[in-house]
């Protein structure tokens, strides 16, 4: 199956995959913050080489400017206290900044908001990176280890600068490997390992404090569209954030799951065998479950919607923070998204 970079992201209706895609951001000292940042471990950096799907990347030396390519990279690096010299804009879920809450206040946090001097540039990144917008933010290194780029859209990249490309195809690199990946690239192991085990950290409180998540059963689902329902299986970031809340994925998924993709269609006339306590689905944003039920009324047919236990992220950025999960975004969901599952498995619960 041919997945494209919007759908490998959303595979949902034409209303999420119709991503605006428009430029904005000034070059003149966004390097600044990311040379602060590199400056500290440049002396000590221990060359390393990262591998991707196309071959492999070696730093010789602790970058001081480094361009990013799709989302989760960038907020990875600020995550680091890293500032990139240029990044992708959010062309999903994104604020009047082309951008989104959590990035927002990490780059406010740098003194790195957007449109100030030390501000990212940012590229409108469509089927094909912005080759030439990417240049001249002269990178010593472009890091995209969570992306789709195409071994020759790679290939055109490193002419640029060198590149740590997708760790797994078509956007499944977890956000654990790619903060490995920038803690590599940034002489910056520690942190990134301390950073991994604070938000996993964060994330299994959320099941110690709501022992009803424990086990509960869940499929994560896109219904956005009346004609195609989407299931997202394993290597996805939505069954992955589940599971570490200490939720178990249905058994209907691994049954029906497609070999070698992260996702498969369901028509609304299968739904009803979605035999799962809850389902965390995206939607039209805004939508809630009985304009879903309106705009297909199959969907009511599926168990968890007829108990209650539909969690809408509510928002596109509240879909993007899971969907395209970063430190950053994941943290930030605690708050947004998590309660609303909670709340599904709670009614699940009280079914049974």
């Amino acid at each position: 199956m041919k997945i494209s970079r919007r759908a490998g992201i959303f595979a949902a209706s034409t209303a999420i995959l119709a991503l605006s895609l428009t430029a904005c951001g000034s070059a003149s000292n966004s390097a600044d913050s990311s040379a602060d940042a590199s400056a500290k471990s440049a002396e000590d950096f221990t060359p390393v080489t990262i591998k991707n799907i196309y071959g492999e990347t070696t730093i010789d030396k602790a970058p001081e400017r480094v361009a990013t390519i799709s989302w989760v990279n960038a907020d990875t690096l600020l995550a680091l206290d890293t500032v990139p010299v240029g990044m992708d804009i959010d062309a999903y879920g994104q604020n009047e900044n082309n951008s989104t809450a959590w990035k927002d206040e990490a780059l406010a946090k740098l003194d790195a908001s957007i449109g100030s001097e030390k501000a990212p540039v940012q590229f409108a990144t469509g089927d094909d990176p912005d080759y030439t917008a990417i240049a001249k933010t002269k990178p010593d290194v472009i890091f995209a280890p969570y992306s789709g780029l195409k071994k020759e859209q790679y290939e055109k990249l490193q002419e640029i600068a060198p590149v740590v490309g997708p760790i797994e195809p078509n956007y499944l690199t977890s956000w654990q490997d790619v903060t490995e990946a920038a803690g590599q690239m940034l002489g910056k192991e520690d942190e990134a390992d301390a950073l991994i085990e604070k938000v996993e950290g964060d994330l299994a409180k959320v099941g110690e404090e709501n022992p009803v998540l424990k086990d509960t059963s869940f499929i994560a689902a896109d219904l956005s569209a009346p004609d195609t329902a989407y299931v997202y299986s394993e290597g996805d970031t939505r069954p992955r954030f589940l599971s570490s809340l200490g939720m178990k994925q249905a058994d209907y998924v691994q049954k029906n799951a497609a070999k070698d993709t992260f996702f498969f269609t369901v028509s609304p006339e299968k739904v009803n065998e979605w035999d799962s306590d809850i389902v965390f689905s995206s939607a039209v944003a805004g939508n809630t479950t009985k304009d879903i039920v309106k705009s297909q009324p199959l969907y009511g047919q599926i168990p968890a919607v007829k108990n209650d236990a539909l969690a809408l992220p509510g928002t596109d950025e509240a879909t993007l923070a899971i969907s395209a999960a970063s430190p950053l975004s994941l943290e930030w969901s605690l708050d947004t998204v998590v309660p609303k599952i909670v709340k599904a498995a709670e009614n699940a619960a009280a079914a049974k």
